[in-house]
Parts: structure tokens; sequence; C-alpha cells
């Protein structure tokens, strides 16, 4: 089986590694010229840490993760309102819990990608022949590529999604909010936040910073906008947006880096009643982008990049394992994506009142079962989607 992934992100790799060791042919192109920096941190844990132990990749991770030791909320001198502590939260989901850097992930993913994959940076999918046998791609490097299976893994703004089943605004559900990450260094900024994921205690917008190795600190930015429309300079915008923050938001927005290093993007949802069409398939945010406000987009492309992987090696047809890949893996998707819904007023209150309701919860997520509680509500239900046995493998694969 020959299998073209477009992405080189986090389900892109995921899905390269895994398919290439179950012995598909397997290429993988990218619109950037190399690995992206941009990114902020994320807390991995659920499905896709799973299918990151269960594919090798988990020891890398570990490696390059950082350790938090709180998450607090400050108000504008910089004084803890109240938080919690991640041990608390990593004990609810046993442990299995790793705070790492978004391009950090990637890195991890990539290194275990074999030399026998085919990676072509700075080129991406002009043209799409799909048919019920089939799918010719035609790249943007004049190249034309036959496969048995093209797969979109390019992310929200999906390019493969585009050509295949229409424009993104058919599938785009925008959750009112932008947001933007970049780092910084700043020794004085970091020894205030260095072990800890510091937000500010605020109305409509918000602003997070984790200390990362050396001086370095790492800025999260979310606000509320009804407009999805992204800004033309995101520079000047998040010194617009959020200059009215105290603490160290001054600091950090002085050192905002020119707009080509800084992340900046509309929250939203792709929500999609098909992922596949004959001979083409989505995974990761080009097919379910939960939103970050799900906190756990990384690891459901993970997850989704195992699961078709493993329903591509074990049913008879292809026809056969995208089916069972989305049966699969809808129900968690659809779970996450309501989770991210139903939590808006938590992640970013809208109201002095919603502020205090958020610290008195998290001044009852210390007692015993109601920590449960809070963490289901912002985790959403478990699975063991990872553990679910297939049947023998096909030969199809190889």
């Amino acid at each position: 089986m020959k299998v073209i992934i477009c992405g080189a992100g986090i389900a892109g790799l995921a899905l390269a590694q895994r398919l290439h060791a179950l012995g598909a042919a397997v290429v993988v192109v990218e619109r950037a010229p190399g690995p992206r920096t941009q990114g902020y941190m994320i807390d991995f844990f659920g499905p896709g840490y799973d299918a990151a132990e269960a594919m090798g990749v988990l020891p890398r991770i570990r490696e390059l993760g950082h350790h938090v030791e709180e998450m607090t909320y400050r108000d504008r001198h910089g004084r803890r309102r109240s938080g919690m502590r991640f041990a608390r939260f990593a004990k609810i989901v046993d442990g299995r819990l790793i705070s790492i850097m978004r391009p950090d992930l990637e890195r991890a993913l990539r290194d275990h990608v074999p030399a026998g994959v085919e990676i072509r940076h700075a080129t991406t999918v002009t043209g799409i022949d799909n048919r019920a046998d089939g799918v010719t791609v035609i790249l943007t490097d004049g190249t034309t590529i036959d496969a048995d299976l093209l797969v979109g893994a390019d992310g929200i703004h999906s390019t493969v999604r585009d050509q295949t089943f229409g424009p993104e605004r058919r599938f785009l559900r925008h959750l009112g909010f932008h947001t933007a990450a970049y780092s910084f260094d700043d020794p004085d900024v970091h020894a205030q936040v260095a072990g800890q994921f510091c937000l500010t205690d605020t109305v409509d917008r918000q602003m997070g910073f984790y200390g990362l190795h050396g001086e370095r600190v790492a800025v999260f930015t979310v606000h509320r906008t009804a407009d999805p429309t992204l800004p033309a300079d995101p520079r000047a915008a998040i010194r617009r947006e959020y200059g009215t923050l105290g603490w160290v938001a001054p600091r950090a927005l002085a050192a905002c880096p020119p707009p080509e290093h800084v992340y900046y993007d509309q929250v939203a949802q792709i929500d999609m009643p098909a992922w596949t069409r004959d001979r083409v398939t989505l995974i990761g945010d080009a097919a379910h982008a939960v939103s970050l406000l799900a906190g756990q987009g990384a690891s459901l492309g993970i997850t989704g990049a195992y699961v078709l992987a493993e329903h591509l090696s074990h049913a008879k047809t292809i026809e056969t394992a995208l089916d069972g890949y989305e049966r699969t893996l809808r129900p968690v998707v659809t779970d996450k994506q309501q989770v991210a819904r139903n939590g808006t007023r938590w992640f970013i209150p809208a109201t002095t009142t919603q502020l205090h309701i958020r610290r008195a919860a998290l001044k009852l997520a210390r007692v015993p079962v109601i920590d449960r509680y809070v963490a289901a509500a912002l985790a959403g239900k478990s699975t063991g989607i990872i553990d679910r046995p297939l049947g023998p493998a096909s030969p199809a694969m190889t």
C-alpha cells in the first residue's frame, strides 16, 4: 500500500511512523520549509498518551517535557487568586500527563519517523484526482504521485479538505476567541513564573506564562471576539488587546517578536458529516479540530493516526478500514468538542461573577470526589480505544 500524507505536523508524523512500521510505503508533503517553531505549551494526556506509548515515542516526549508544579491565576499585581496543583490533576489521570511545548511534541514524533519515509518540505497539494480505486496527487514541486490513499493531516485550514470536500466555511465553527503564542527571554519574568503555568485572573482576555529552559518564557494569549477575521499585524493586535493587563504582561508585550515568529489564529472547531470521500481521508485538526478549549487536540491527532493505521493494517479493504476508523474515533471527538463548547465560560469568564465562580470551583477542586468531577469536566470521558483488538493483520499493507 502506498499512502501520501499532506502535513508534517503532529497527526501527520504520527501516521507516517505508524504506517511505515506496519509495512506501507509513505510520502509526506509539508507546505512549510522546515519544522515549525511556533506554538504553545500543552498538557499531553488521554488516548494520545496511550497511542504514543504503544508507538514507542513516549520516552522521548517525557525527555522534552517540562515540570510544572501548579497552575495559578494571578491578579494585576501578581498575587495568587486561585489555582490547582498539577500533581492533583495528574493523579486523577493516573499520572499519565506530560506538559510539553507543541513544537517539541512534533520534534519527538519526527525523531521517530524512520529514514524510509520520504518527507518533502516546501511542498503541498495543488490537484487531486480522487477515484474509487486510488488517487493521483499533483504537487507544487511539479511531480505527480499515484497512491492507494491520500490523508489530509494539514490542520484546521486544510488544503486537502478544501479540494476534496469544499470550502472551509462549510465546516468551521468559530467559538468566539482569538489566540496567540510566542516566546521571549527575560530573567526577571522567568524567575516569577518558573515551575508554574501562570494565568491572568481576568475577564474576556487572558495571558498565560510558563518558564522554559534557561531564561526563556513562553506566552499564551486568548481573548473574546465575535469577528473570526485575523489581523494583518498579529503583534500590533496582541499589544492592543492585552495592553491593559498588569503584572508581567507589559514586559511580555514589549518583547513580542515580529509577526512571522508569532502563532496567531482564531479558536474554532471543524465539524464534518464525514471524514472520507473515496480514497481521500482526513485526520487531526483537518477532520475534527476540537479547539484549544478542549485541551486534547494534539492527543486526538496522535490517536486518530494510530487508529487509522491499525484499521488499515487489519481490514480486508481500504474502504472497510476507513469506515472503521471513523466509527471508532467519531464518538470520542464528539465528546471532546462538546467539552470545549461547555467550557467557554470556565476558560475565559465573560463577567466578574463568572470569574468568582471559577475561583470557588478551583477551591472545591481540592476536595476528594469533587476533584474528580472537576477533572472530568475539563478532560471529558475516558476512552479505551487504543486497546481495542481489531483482529488479524491484513496483507494489504505491503
